[in-house]
């Protein structure tokens, strides 16, 4: 699914929202969840999961082609954790509705 795809399943799903309403929602929630990263801040999505930012300190590799060491500079990289919610729907290969309760 991409980006578009969600904006247009986001306009078909509520008929208040035009595209161009959906599309700017989806840019301003992305947007926000990328500013919040980049400060090293944690995002938390009930029932969906978790992205928080992961630091990998330097360290020293090798060139696969000739053997020679490598220095890696340290770097920070972003980290999804599903929540429990989406690891069982995942898990059972079934589609539940927005706002429906998890269990029966």
């Amino acid at each position: 699914m991409t980006r578009s795809d969600i904006v247009e399943e986001l306009a078909s799903r509520f008929s208040q929202l035009t595209q161009q309403d959906a599309e700017f929602a989806v840019k301003a929630i992305l947007d926000a969840m990328n500013d919040a990263l980049v400060r090293g801040q944690r995002i938390e999505i009930r029932g969906f999961g978790s992205f928080s930012v992961s630091h990998h300190a330097p360290r020293m590799g090798r060139n696969p082609r000739n053997g020679e060491s490598v220095a890696i500079p340290q770097r920070r990289v972003p980290h999804f954790k599903p929540g429990k919610a989406l690891r069982e729907a995942v898990d059972a290969g079934v589609a539940k509705p927005a706002g429906s309760p998890d269990k029966p």
